[in-house]
């Protein structure tokens, strides 16, 4: 997984509004992750900008929010969540709080662009745990779109279902065989 932007951030409670620095990593997959320090050892806490957030604000649009002490209201970022709570944070300078804010809102958009040397351009590849397509344009040939969805094996109960009705129905003629066999011999 690819790290989209990293630094240290003032970010304040959600319980009792105090400021607090921690070290922030930004994924590709839109995870913003918070850390008590550098290293990245343990996480305090994690965001999935694409599934949670529903605006990124930084700057004079953060209204009713109060900076750390010594620091302009320029400097906030606000994340506001889908459960109508917010994540606020304090960058070191106006400029650093607005390039959070576009870092976030590109993660939380998760556009990947792969280089196709066929056609010497780059094309659109969609980032999820679970699914990806890939669109390859071929031009040459009448304008022909190949297209592959991979996506991960799905553990089918059907298929469990069947093997264990197909067992069952094994050992039931085989416990059947050996019940009747002391007649046989009669």
């Amino acid at each position: 997984m690819a790290l989209m932007k990293s630094g240290w951030l003032w970010r304040q409670s959600s319980i009792l509004k105090r400021w607090k620095m921690n070290w922030c990593d930004l994924w590709i997959d839109g995870s913003l992750m918070f850390y008590k320090t550098e290293s990245r050892r343990n996480h305090e806490s994690r965001i999935r900008l694409k599934i949670q957030s529903v605006d990124v604000k930084a700057g004079l649009e953060c209204m009713g929010v109060i900076p750390p002490e010594g620091h302009p209201k320029e400097n906030l970022v606000v994340v506001v969540l889908r459960d109508r709570s917010s994540i606020v944070m304090c960058a070191s300078s106006e400029d650093e709080s607005l390039a959070w804010k576009l870092t976030m809102m590109e993660a939380k958009r998760n556009t990947v662009y792969m280089y196709n040397p066929y056609d010497d351009g780059y094309q659109y590849v969609s980032v999820d745990s679970h699914n990806a397509v890939y669109i390859n344009p071929d031009y040459a040939n009448g304008g022909i779109h190949h297209i592959l969805v991979h996506q991960q094996r799905r553990d089918g109960i059907g298929e469990q279902v069947a093997l264990g009705l197909l067992a069952g129905m094994a050992t039931g003629a085989a416990m059947r065989s050996f019940l009747c066999m002391p007649f046989w011999f009669c």
